[in-house]
């Protein structure tokens, strides 16, 4: 049995979509079809049912799932033996929607340089999912913004960058009370999902302001565009370049205590990985 369908086929479990799990696993849904068809003639029985756009796992198939998840955990593991001397293998890397995709590319090019026999492979996902993940032994380190809660003993974590809160206007409310717009603009929210949208909106909350809202979203480059077309002021952490080409928008730094999202390495200690995670670890804190 080739384990890559396996892997798959938990892909579609978890999607609930052919389309979306032939995505991630960069194939075409054909060729993902094809896959699960092979899997299931293989082990002699129907794995989904299909309704629509979505699949569902039939009843056996949520059962070899969940011992198939187990199966290529342990396997992974048994590769790793001999070669935690050597950085060779797999790992598993997520990375948050709304973190820099320079830093990351700043990172695994150092990476990939030094240690060119270790395959990474990056999934995206809001810090919230991969965390999830990382609990599941989905991932095996993950880039995301230290949440609001403490972390387990269990999770190791290292900062490598602040991003301090600003308010986002128009450029002719430059010079502009930050609090007052806040308070007195249509307000365009960081959605509140997202572990940086709860920053600001504890921030707001402390600050004892009611902001008139207008929308809210969870994308930082679509907000500042928004705010640069007039609709509205904005509370959000500010980000390292790129941001949207040819937009002119006013960067306001809040009186007194601004809140701030620290961007780190999150990853478990007890992850058989440790040696290639602490490897990446020292590209991101040097990179």
């Amino acid at each position: 049995m080739d384990t890559r369908f396996l892997e798959s086929y938990l892909v579609v479990v978890e999607s609930s979509s052919l389309a979306e799990a032939a995505r991630q696993l960069n194939l075409t849904p054909a060729a993902l079809g094809l896959r699960i068809r092979a899997l299931e003639n293989e082990i002699g029985f129907p794995l989904v049912m299909r309704s629509g756009r979505t699949v569902k796992p039939t009843a056996a198939g949520l059962t070899l799932a969940a011992r198939a998840k187990g199966f290529l955990h342990e396997l992974r593991d048994l590769k790793m033996i001999g070669h935690e001397e050597t950085l060779s293998g797999e790992l598993r890397l997520g990375e948050a929607v709304s973190a820099v995709s320079g830093i990351l590319c700043r990172i695994l090019l150092a990476f990939a340089q030094k240690y060119p026999d270790v395959d990474i492979s990056v999934a995206k996902g809001s810090s919230a999912d991969l965390y999830r993940r990382l609990t599941n032994s989905d991932l095996d380190v993950a880039l995301v913004f230290e949440p609001q809660f403490e972390l387990p003993k269990t999770f190791g974590w290292e900062s490598i960058r602040r991003e301090h809160y600003i308010v986002l206007a128009p450029m002719a409310l430059a010079g502009s009370d930050p609090h007052e717009l806040l308070r007195t603009k249509p307000f365009i929210r960081y959605d509140r999902t997202l572990w940086s949208g709860q920053l600001a909106d504890n921030y707001l909350s402390r600050m004892r302001i009611q902001p008139r809202e207008r929308l809210e979203l969870d994308s930082l480059e679509a907000i500042a565009v928004l705010v640069d077309q007039g609709l509205g002021v904005s509370l959000v952490p500010e980000w390292s370049k790129p941001w949207p080409e040819g937009i002119k928008v006013a960067k306001l730094p809040l009186p007194g205590e601004a809140p701030v999202r620290d961007l780190g390495v999150l990853w478990p200690r007890s992850s058989p990985r440790s040696h290639m995670i602490h490897a990446l670890l020292k590209e991101a804190v040097t990179t």
